[in-house]
């Protein structure tokens, strides 16, 4: 996985190898202030999640797909707080 900063942001475009990641699929992300928080209340409200929040350098993180199979991602910058 290859991921780049956009200057003082961290919008990045995330290359994963396929050999790695045999399900990759091109993942739109949305930051969040609390990953656990809001993926709680996703939960509740019938989105059907890929796996439970998972750590990531930044903080934590959670993919999910709609219902045409587009997949989506949460995240947030909990380790930097």
């Amino acid at each position: 996985m290859l991921a780049f900063n956009v200057g003082d942001e961290e919008p990045a475009i995330i290359l994963k190898d396929e050999n790695v990641f045999p399900n990759i699929k091109p993942t739109i992300w949305f930051e969040v202030e609390n990953v656990e928080s809001d993926y709680n209340k996703l939960k509740e409200n019938g989105v059907k999640f890929l796996s439970e929040p998972f750590q990531i350098m930044t903080g934590m993180a959670v993919e999910f797909e709609d219902p045409f199979g587009n997949r989506l991602g949460i995240t947030d910058y909990s380790k930097k707080k």
